[in-house]
């Protein structure tokens, strides 16, 4: 199975720019943090298409903090010089903003251990609904 999910930091300035068929496409470099060692940064190259380029061009920027879930691609090109190269990147099938395009105190902030999606947070206490325990349940 191919799929690869990761978590870093847009390295550069966003363009979309558009294929001679007219679909949205968006390339940039993901810095993403190597787990268990210090100081060790990898620097990954993504490409988005159609909604999300479109999406990611809008709100995003550089430094922007991002989760992304894809696919390991190569792709085989001949540089100016003639030379056969082969390139890896990620194709990405959904870019989940982590930070918002004018929050860039969250984006320099943002560890692991204080982000929590909203799904997880506890909600108030008048939130809660109390349950009838003398009903008769079913099982």
């Amino acid at each position: 199975m191919n799929s690869i999910n990761l978590t870093g930091n847009i390295c550069n300035d966003l363009e979309v720019k558009n294929t001679p068929n007219g679909k949205a496409v968006l390339s940039f470099n993901l810095a993403v943090k190597r787990p268990f060692t210090k100081d060790t940064t990898d620097f990954i190259p993504m490409v988005v298409w159609e909604q999300g380029a479109e999406y990611l061009g809008k709100y995003g920027r550089k430094g922007s903090r991002v989760a992304v879930s894809g696919k390991l691609t190569t792709r085989k090109y001949q540089d100016k010089n003639g030379n056969n190269r082969t390139i890896f990147e990620v194709v990405c099938d959904t870019v989940e903003l982590l930070d918002s395009k004018n929050d860039s105190q969250t984006a320099n902030n943002f560890t692991p251990d204080n982000y929590i999606p909203d799904a997880y947070k506890v909600p108030e206490k008048e939130e809660f609904q109390p349950v009838d325990t003398d009903s008769d349940l079913p099982f």
